[in-house]
Formats: C-alpha cells, structure tokens, sequence
C-alpha cells in the first residue's frame, strides 16, 4: 500500500477456530478488519451441504465484514456446486484453498499439493470461470517443495478474472518453520496483473512495516497467527485507537468470556468447547507475559469449572503484554 492508502486486512482462516461464533464474537469486540475468509470446505458431493456445516455459512457478513467461503478442492464440478450454495445464501465471492501445508492434504493433490501441477490448476479454472456465478480468489503458498512452482502458476491465473491472490511467502513443506521467503514472493508478485496479499509472519506493526515498506504495491495483508495472538494488531496496524495494557486485558478477558459461552450454547454444553478453546489459547497465551505457564493451565482442564478457574487465575497471575513484546516470533524461531 503507498503512503496515505487505506490499509486492508484479511483474516486468514483457522480450521476449528475462526469459525462462524469466532468470527462473530471477535467483530463484536475488535476494529480493523476488512475480510474474513471461513476455515475451508471439502467433500461437498451433493448439490446442498449438510445442515450442520450450512450453519457455518449462516451470516454473509459480521457487524458489516464480508465473510468469504473457503473451498478445498481439485474437483471442478465440486466447486461448482460449492459456488451454487453459497450464491443462494447470498455470498458473492468464494476462494480457493491452494495453500493448506499439511502433508494428509498435499498428498491428495490439494491444498498445497496442487501447486506442483500448473496444468492440473489450469483445467480446473478453464471448467469453472465460464459457469461461476460469483468472484473467485485464491489463497496459495509459493509452492510445494520449491518456491519457484508458483511462478508456473502465475501466468495460469493472469489468463482468468480472479477477483485476488492471497501469497502465504512459504512452501507447503515448511508448514509453519523457517522464514518467510521475500524474494520469491516479489518475484511473483511482480508477474501477477491480479490484486495480491501477504500473508505470513506478521505478528507486530513493525512487521507489517517492513513488509509494506518491501512491497508497497500490496492490495492487502492477511494476518493470521499474529492475529489470534493479539486481536488488537488489525487495529494498531491501522492507527486507530487502541487503550493502554491494563485495558485491553480487560477487554480480551471480556473477549474470551464471550467466546467461550457462545462456544457453550453452539455445542451443547458438550466438551469439544474444551477443545476449541485449548486451541485458541495456545495463540492467546503468546499476549501474556509467561507464555508457557499460561498455556499449561489452560491446557489440564478437563471440566468446565476447571477452565473456568484456571482462566480467573491466568487473568490474576499474569500481565497482558499484546504483541509488542513478540513473543510468538520469539518462541517461532527457537
């Protein structure tokens, strides 16, 4: 983004985290966010979704967000049908996950594993753009084994109306070690005449500088990790308001509570609450001051007035220190 253009973040999608109550609860207590992409669909062989999963789709928007529907797929005929739901629930645009790193994934050829095979992705988009009836983007990583696959990949994507590319600067073999590749991402960016996003490694503002100060043609960031870490980074990135330490930890206190209640009701009272909060925390505790600890008390519960305790202990016992003392890139790189 050049100097004085609106700043424009995504959320990146988190398989059972993001979904439709985190989504929902995070917009009710956070600014600065642009987009939120869903954690991906797959496996969609009839022409409706089930209902449990049609329920992720219910909102097209949150407090006026656009919410995007994630596909995972090699099939064209799947992602056809997949674009037919989601127009009929009023969505607009729906993206392509090209970019999932985990090996059970890449694998079968998606995800990831699709970018290795150009001619592969290029049928796909040849069946499915003529009959789409709404914007597709697509978020992708530089490649699989070799960051110079997608280089094969651009000039496909420059031949059909995308609507953007989300580039996470990392192959899928990597998953989440080792450094963002810079130089390989400008070299794909620098060939795409599509709108592209950065997405990886950005955990501060400062961060987010050098990344924009390196590619000032960006249309977008995507933030994920560092997101979860801190849901006040879109904000601080943007320069609006955000109070000082002692009030944003009441305010993520005010956040988790919210969270974890409304987590309650969608399951029932049913213990995968648990689940998907121990998943959150882990990125949550890297805003606290002793990571670890924070994490290891969350991590033991096994009721829920046993979480509920260790949450009123964990707020006590330990200071909120935001992003700023980036921990997450700390504990990243050991």
């Amino acid at each position: 983004m050049q100097p004085g253009d609106p700043v424009k973040i995504e959320m990146a999608p988190f398989q059972g985290i993001t979904n439709l109550v985190f989504r929902e609860v995070f917009t009710c207590h956070f600014t600065g966010v642009n987009k939120l992409l869903t954690p991906f669909f797959t496996s969609i062989h009839k022409q409706n979704l089930s209902t449990s999963r049609s329920k992720e789709l219910l909102h097209v928007s949150e407090h006026g967000i656009p919410v995007v529907p994630q596909i995972l797929s090699k099939d064209a005929d799947e992602m056809l049908r997949f674009a037919g739901f989601c127009q009929q629930l009023g969505f607009d645009e729906i993206n392509w996950n090209m970019g999932c790193p985990y090996p059970r994934v890449a694998r079968k050829g998606r995800g990831s594993g699709m970018l290795p095979h150009p001619d592969k992705v290029e049928e796909i988009l040849s069946q499915i753009m003529p009959e789409l009836p709404l914007k597709l983007s697509v978020k992708l990583r530089l490649g699989y084994e070799n960051p110079d696959e997608i280089l094969n990949l651009i000039p496909v994507f420059n031949h059909f109306p995308l609507e953007e590319l989300a580039i996470h600067a990392r192959v899928g073999k990597q998953l989440y070690k080792g450094s963002a590749n810079f130089t390989a991402f400008e070299r794909a960016m620098q060939q795409s005449t599509i709108p592209v996003g950065y997405n990886g490694d950005i955990f501060t503002k400062k961060d987010y500088l050098k990344v924009n100060d390196l590619f000032p043609k960006l249309s977008f960031v995507m933030l994920g990790r560092g997101l979860l870490a801190d849901p006040f980074l879109p904000a601080t990135i943007k320069q609006q308001p955000v109070p000082e330490l002692a009030e944003q930890k009441q305010l993520i206190r005010r956040f988790v509570d919210d969270l974890y209640f409304e987590r309650r009701k969608q399951h029932r009272d049913g213990l995968q609450t648990l689940g998907n909060m121990k998943e959150y925390w882990w990125y949550l505790s890297f805003s606290f001051s002793n990571p670890h600890k924070v994490f290891s008390r969350v991590k033991k519960v096994k009721s829920f007035n046993d979480y509920e305790d260790a949450v009123n202990s964990l707020f006590s016992d330990f200071e909120w220190v935001g992003h700023q003392a980036n921990l997450f890139k700390k504990e990243k790189n050991k």
